[in-house]
C-alpha cells in the first residue's frame, strides 16, 4: 500500500484520482484546496487529514516523516494548469513521485527544467494521458502502424463543449493561467493525434479566440483539420435540438473513430500502469506541449487546409 496526497481536492476531475488511488488500494494520507467544498472525500477517504492552506500541507508531510516515519510515496496534482509546476517541485522535494493531470505545464521550456529535477531527485514525473489507454485509440494506432499506405490519412476533429459565463471568471478564462483554450480543451486530443500519427511536421492557425480555435496540423502519416469550441452556437443544429450540450468528432479518412465510451475506468487503468513503473513522463508530454505553445503564439493566416466548419 502506498501513501499518497492530493492537491486541489474540490476539482471537477479529483474524483477520478480519489477513485484511481482506492482503486489500486493505496492511501491518501492527506489533501489540500484553498476550498473547503470536499465532501467528495468522504466517498473514498474520510480520514485523511485536509489543508486550505499550502503551508500547513507542506509541514504536515515534512512532520509526519519526521515523527510517524510515514513515508509520501505520490503526490497527485489537480491543480490549475499554472500551478502544476509548482506543485510538481514539491512533490519531487518531498521524495514523492509526482501524477500531475494535463497539460503536465505550459511551455516547452518547462519540460525541459522538471526533467533536470527530476534527475536530481531520482523521483518520477508522471502525467495522465489517458487517451493512450482507450481501447479504440489503442486499436485505431495499431491499424496505421499496420497499414501499407504511402499517402497520409486525412484526419478531421471537431469538439465543441459547451461551458457557461463561469468560465470567462475562473482561471480558466484566464489564458496566462489555463494556456487558452486549445490547452485547456484540445491538449489531450494532440496528444493522441501526435502518439497515433508520429511526429509533428506542420502546425498552422486559422483561427484563435476565446471561445475556440482551429487550424491544420501535418503529422508524419495524417493531416489533420481540426476545431475546437465552448460556445454552444458552435453546436451542430441537429445537437442543440436534442437538448446537447456537447459535440465530439474524429474521423480518419471519412471513417468515425467511436470512443465516446470507455471513459469511467481509464484513470485507474493509468494509475495502475504509473504503479507498475508504466507511466508517461515528461518525453511523453512534452509534443503536445510544443503544439498547444506554438497554436498559442503562432501568427493567423489564412491558407492551409481548413476545417469545415470555417
Amino acid at each position: 500500500m502506498k501513501n499518497f496526497a492530493l492537491i486541489g481536492a474540490a476539482g471537477y476531475i479529483a474524483p477520478r484520482h480519489l477513485k484511481a488511488i482506492k482503486d489500486t488500494n493505496n492511501n491518501l494520507i492527506a489533501a489540500l484546496d484553498k476550498f473547503d467544498s470536499v465532501g467528495v472525500m468522504d466517498s473514498y477517504f474520510p480520514n485523511a487529514d485536509f489543508f486550505v492552506e499550502f503551508e500547513r500541507f507542506d509541514r504536515h508531510i515534512e512532520k509526519i516523516k519526521r515523527q510517524q516515519d510515514v513515508q509520501l510515496d505520490y503526490v497527485s496534482i489537480c491543480t490549475p494548469n499554472y500551478l502544476h509546476d509548482s506543485h510538481i517541485r514539491m512533490a519531487l522535494r518531498r521524495g514523492a513521485d509526482a501524477i500531475c493531470e494535463k497539460p503536465l505545464v505550459l511551455n516547452p521550456w518547462n519540460v525541459d527544467a522538471l526533467e533536470a529535477i527530476e534527475k536530481e531527485s531520482g523521483n518520477k514525473i508522471n502525467t495522465i494521458l489517458q487517451l493512450r489507454l482507450h481501447p479504440s485509440i489503442i486499436e485505431l494506432k495499431r491499424k496505421i502502424q499496420a497499414s501499407t499506405k504511402k499517402e497520409k490519412n486525412d484526419v478531421d476533429l471537431t469538439y465543441i463543449t459547451s461551458r457557461g459565463n463561469w468560465y470567462d471568471v475562473s482561471w480558466k478564462g484566464d489564458q496566462s493561467k489555463s494556456g487558452g483554450i486549445a490547452t485547456n480543451i484540445g491538449i489531450h486530443f494532440y496528444d493522441m493525434l501526435s502518439w497515433v500519427f508520429g511526429e509533428i511536421q506542420d502546425n498552422i492557425v486559422h483561427l484563435r479566440e476565446k471561445d475556440k480555435a482551429a487550424g491544420y496540423l501535418e503529422f508524419k502519416k495524417a493531416r489533420v483539420r481540426w476545431f475546437l469550441s465552448i460556445n454552444e452556437k458552435s453546436l451542430p443544429k441537429e445537437v442543440r435540438e436534442k437538448g446537447q450540450r456537447t459535440y465530439r468528432s474524429i474521423t480518419v479518412d471519412g471513417e468515425e473513430i467511436e470512443f465516446s465510451g470507455g471513459f469511467t475506468e481509464l484513470h485507474t487503468d493509468s494509475y495502475k500502469e504509473i504503479l507498475k513503473g508504466n507511466g508517461f513522463g515528461l518525453i511523453d508530454a512534452k509534443p503536445s506541449i510544443q503544439i498547444v505553445h506554438d497554436i498559442r503564439n503562432k501568427e493567423i493566416v489564412n491558407y492551409g487546409e481548413k476545417h469545415f466548419l470555417l
